[in-house]
């Protein structure tokens, strides 16, 4: 594929099954009921895919519940390598995987492959941890017998994953299990489901067995989904998506008392001090913002930043935004991609109107582009006021407000002002500084002079209305594992 043309997604969209992966077996929905896939970039049909009834989301439990036994009995070892053939396999398949991806999910060409990149790394990861899940034996304090603790997966597992990272926010779920012996159904956003569609045949193919793994694509989410968490069967949900949703599957859970992990919102704080390396606070800004158009759980959402760099630092990174080039991210040199539909186009720029008619003065961007497709300018606002809607709610888009502060502990209130503690990041060149910064945030994570955090051999995951539970490094298969204690009489 020559790098100064735009590739035709077609004939990739038309090898892509766009059926149920349900026991091994690819099949329509009961009643032969689809949906449309559309292209962000011009708001077209790319195709349609299954759209699962509630009859068919129980076969796929009924087909991962029939294969449990057999998938936590084969050797780990075997398990490791079907996810290194995966990981290999992805590899060798980026470019087709990339230009999928950005057809149904709008991204530019580049960021897809970074996408593939990173996702694939929870596969070559987790193969090598599945051979290191272990237990202890010890004595009893009294000496009178032995305490024997073992792993053990935790069982048939559902999975529902979010439109903004269709292939990471999968593998960072599947490997896991996989290496734990778990099985699954994985339930895709339906905005996004041809990239999971490709993920599931590369794992049939890397040979994992029928039934470990059970696709089901439905526009129905509710109706299908919730009597499969309600059914008693299931050992675990996993959700990645807003906190409104996952409260919502939380309390569904609740029924049979299921392992649950949430990766949910977030409203990520940039904090920049007064001796910061600006040159380096402003590439870390635009990691943090514009990775994938912004619509990330860890897209920094609220800038705050020293009084006495502000207006600098305003100024460069608003240069820098305005000069990315926006336009559909399969064409050559574009930088930043659509939003991946209407309804998000129209999210973003009513958080921006709301700003702007509060006093917020734009310095690039803020208005939304005439013609087909859900793009969005890049955006810097200053003066931002408190009241603007966008210092409280998840922006998912390219959008940077900036605030100011005086002292270390009212930049630190202003971060931890918020009902989310997914990520933050802080900007300092000051040891002691950064110390009390990085322990006083109320995040899962936090980004310490960069701007990304997510690493597959760290542990991803946030606190308060951001979620619980990890996901990646050696506590990501920990959420796959139930700990099994054995008293060994003398």
């Amino acid at each position: 594929m020559s790098s100064d043309s735009t590739p035709d997604p077609q004939p990739i969209v038309d090898r892509v099954h766009r059926q149920l992966l349900i026991g091994g077996q690819w099949r329509d929905a009961e009643g032969g009921g689809t949906f449309a896939v559309d292209d962000p970039a011009t708001g077209e049909t790319l195709t349609h895919v299954a759209d699962a009834s509630v009859a068919d989301g129980r076969a796929a439990l009924d087909a991962a519940v029939a294969a449990q036994a057999d998938w936590a009995a084969t050797a780990p070892r075997d398990r490791g390598e079907i996810l290194r053939r995966a990981f290999e396999i992805v590899s060798d398949r980026t470019e087709e995987l990339a230009v999928l991806m950005t057809a149904e999910m709008g991204k530019a060409i580049a960021e897809s492959k970074a996408e593939i990149g990173y996702g694939a790394e929870f596969f070559r990861w987790f193969s090598e941890e599945a051979v290191r899940i272990a237990g202890r034996y010890s004595v009893a304090p009294n000496g009178a017998t032995r305490l024997l603790t073992l792993k053990q997966p935790v069982g048939p597992c559902l999975m529902i994953t979010p439109w903004n990272f269709p292939f990471a926010m999968g593998t960072r779920k599947i490997a896991p299990a996989v290496a734990a012996g778990c099985t699954m159904v994985v339930k895709p956003a339906g905005l996004t489901p041809l990239t999971m569609l490709w993920l599931a045949d590369v794992m049939t193919e890397a040979g994992l067995p029928p039934g470990v793994l059970n696709v089901v694509t439905t526009k129905q989410t509710g109706e299908v989904m919730e009597p499969i968490i309600r059914d008693p069967r299931l050992r675990k949900l996993t959700f990645t998506g807003s906190t409104e949703v996952g409260r919502s599957l939380i309390e569904q859970s609740a029924e049979g008392l299921l392992r649950v992990s949430m990766e949910l919102g977030g409203n990520a704080p940039f904090v920049v001090f007064d001796d910061a390396d600006l040159d380096a606070a402003v590439d870390g800004a635009m990691l943090a913002k514009m990775r994938n158009v912004g619509e990330a759980c860890t897209a920094a959402n609220r800038f705050i930043v020293h009084e006495d760099v502000a207006e600098e630092f305003g100024r460069r990174l608003a240069e820098r935004m305005g000069a990315l080039v926006v336009g559909p991210g399969l064409e050559p040199g574009v930088d930043v991609g659509p939003l991946v539909d209407r309804n998000q186009q129209d999210a973003v720029a009513e958080l921006v109107d709301d700003a702007v008619q509060a006093g917020a003065r734009v310095l690039t961007g803020g208005e939304r582009p005439d013609g087909p497709g859900w793009f969005y300018p890049p955006t810097v606002l200053v003066d931002v006021p408190a009241s603007a809607r966008l210092n409280r709610e998840e922006i998912f888009g390219p959008v940077a407000p900036v605030v100011t502060f005086r002292t270390e502990e009212e930049g630190l209130a202003l971060a931890n002002d918020t009902e989310y503690g997914l990520v933050a990041y802080a900007f300092t060149r000051d040891h002691a500084r950064a110390v009390r910064v990085y322990e006083g945030l109320q995040t899962g994570m936090v980004g310490l002079n960069q701007g990304i955090v997510s690493n597959p051999a760290a542990p991803f995951g946030g606190v308060k209305a951001s979620g619980f539970g990890r996901e990646g490094g050696a506590e990501g298969i920990e959420e796959y594992l139930e700990t099994k204690y054995v008293g060994i009489a003398l």
